[in-house]
């Protein structure tokens, strides 16, 4: 367990931890199956995860844990008679009646859920206060974009867990420095969840700061440093490697019906090793990664960039993101032309407002204390500098890549400044003439919980698919730049001009 104020109880911790995971319960796994029809990237990831349970060779544009966890919820409750239907395809479409998607949710959906305990402990050990931790919680737990994302067989859900894992399992290693056994095993933990969430998706190298941080917690210690880095090292490249031996080794039958003939850009080395049946070997392990880590390049490049201009146009520029723009209609469907269900990617305003109130008061905090030069003003200076430098690395590489890109990639920065709002909260000392004491920060933070529950209740229909008519979609439309439109609505853009839509037909 990790260390707890000393004001604060056992009892009190485990009863808060257990609130968080029963109320991320209800928000991120109860009912995951609904709707049960197919929505956003699940159309490709169902159909590389029916590969894998056919033992199909195929690339990627993305690492294979998620999609091998996608895979595994399929093969755990086998909830479909045939697990091949789109083994011939990257793109399953027209799935066959009575098709369940129960088992392919499964997995990203309780991560996201156990996400949440996971983003508790990494409040408690910022704040220091279990109370606090509860609280801020909810700013995971009722986040309307996170969960109407993390609920399909999708990649976010396993991403979310295993980058959570990665900032707590840092986080106790700066935490127990003093405790060189605790310590390694949080080093140790960290490699391990690291190398989870590269293999989950590329840009989980910009957790590396993390590394840093523990480096400097640890740097009067060097020999101890070195252990704990040789440890930590190791077990990244091996979950890294294993990850994508279990991907490789698995896929030796190749389907035609595929890109390129079934071969996906391979290489006539990596042919030949199909052919003979070679995958496996772990000699040929390196040449054939490196074919598949080339492919992702190949693949990207013909992604289609970001055009606004386009009236079915999804995506956003990272510069939109703080403030929640673009949001994505996922799918909707009406039974009678009055009142439509819709799954809309919409954040919850009260949170990314949040985040981005956080966002603007750390980088105050860290130049007030860089020119009062006050080392008191913020005592986890390290930790806070490290959330900036992991959001800012974030969003310039983001900035900088051609193709398109949606809101949802804004997650992880969005987290990152959620962590860093309970360090700003102990950090500000007063307000105006107004000495701040613990009693003050708790009504303040139990206020912040109080705006994102409500406003996790205005925006719950277009999370959880639930009928609403256009005046009430409409009365939800709180910005302009968020360009959300109800189904029969024609798009309206301040970002830019639309080109006239075509004929909008009922799906």
């Amino acid at each position: 367990m990790v260390a707890l104020a000393p004001a604060s109880p056992r009892r009190l911790f485990w009863l808060c931890l257990g609130l968080v995971t029963l109320l991320s319960f209800f928000t991120y796994f109860y009912r995951y199956t609904f709707p049960r029809s197919f929505y956003w990237d699940e159309n490709y990831h169902v159909a590389a995860a029916q590969k894998y349970l056919n033992g199909v060779y195929f690339m990627e544009p993305h690492p294979p844990l998620g999609k091998l966890l996608i895979a595994a919820g399929e093969a755990l409750l086998r909830q479909n008679e045939r697990n091949d239907q789109f083994i011939g395809t990257d793109y399953a479409s027209n799935p066959p009646g009575g098709f369940s998607l129960v088992g392919y949710r499964f997995f990203p959906a309780m991560l996201a859920w156990l996400a949440a305990p996971l983003l508790f402990l990494i409040f408690l050990l910022l704040s220091r206060n279990p109370i606090h931790a509860l609280l801020y919680s909810f700013l995971y737990v009722f986040e309307n974009a996170f969960i109407v994302q993390l609920r399909g067989a999708m990649l976010e859900g396993p991403l979310i867990f295993f980058s959570m894992l990665t900032v707590l399992s840092a986080l106790l290693a700066v935490e127990w420095k003093n405790n060189p056994r605790r310590c390694l095993a949080a080093c140790i933990l960290f490699g391990v969840a690291l190398g989870c969430a590269v293999t989950t998706k590329v840009f989980s190298l910009i957790f590396g700061p993390l590394a840093l941080l523990i480096a400097w917690s640890l740097w009067k210690q060097r020999r101890f440093l070195i252990k704990a880095a040789c440890l930590s090292a190791a077990a990244f490249f091996l979950t890294f490697s294993a990850v994508w031996y279990f991907h490789i080794a698995q896929g030796a039958r190749v389907v035609s019906s595929l890109s390129d003939n079934g071969y996906y850009q391979a290489s006539e080395h990596y042919k030949s090793v199909l052919a003979e049946g070679r995958t496996s070997s772990l000699l040929l392990f390196p040449r054939l990664l490196r074919d598949h880590l080339r492919y992702v390049s190949h693949y990207e490049s013909g992604v289609p960039a970001l055009d606004l201009c386009k009236d079915d146009e999804n995506g956003s520029h990272p510069f939109f993101w703080p403030i929640g723009s673009r949001t994505i209609s996922y799918r909707w469907e009406t039974p009678d032309s009055t009142l439509y269900q819709y799954l809309y990617l919409v954040p919850n305003p009260a949170v990314w407002g949040i985040g981005l109130v956080a966002l603007l008061l750390t980088v105050s905090l860290l130049l007030a204390d860089f020119f009062l030069g006050s080392s008191q003003l913020l005592p986890q200076r390290p930790v806070l500098v490290t959330l900036l430098v992991m959001y800012v690395g974030f969003m310039g590489v983001m900035s900088q890549i051609d193709r398109v890109l949606y809101l949802y990639h804004y997650f992880l920065p969005l987290l990152f400044t959620l962590m860093m709002l309970p360090l700003c909260v102990r950090a500000i000392r007063t307000w105006g003439p107004l000495q701040l004491r613990d009693e003050h920060r708790s009504a303040f933070i139990l206020l912040l919980a109080i705006l994102t529950f409500g406003a996790f209740q205005v925006f719950r229909p277009l999370t959880y698919y639930e009928p609403i008519s256009d005046e009430a979609f409409e009365l939800r439309n709180w910005n302009d730049l968020w360009e959300m439109r109800c189904a029969r609505c024609s798009r309206q853009s301040k970002i830019a001009t639309p080109h006239p839509p075509p004929p909008q037909e009922e799906r």
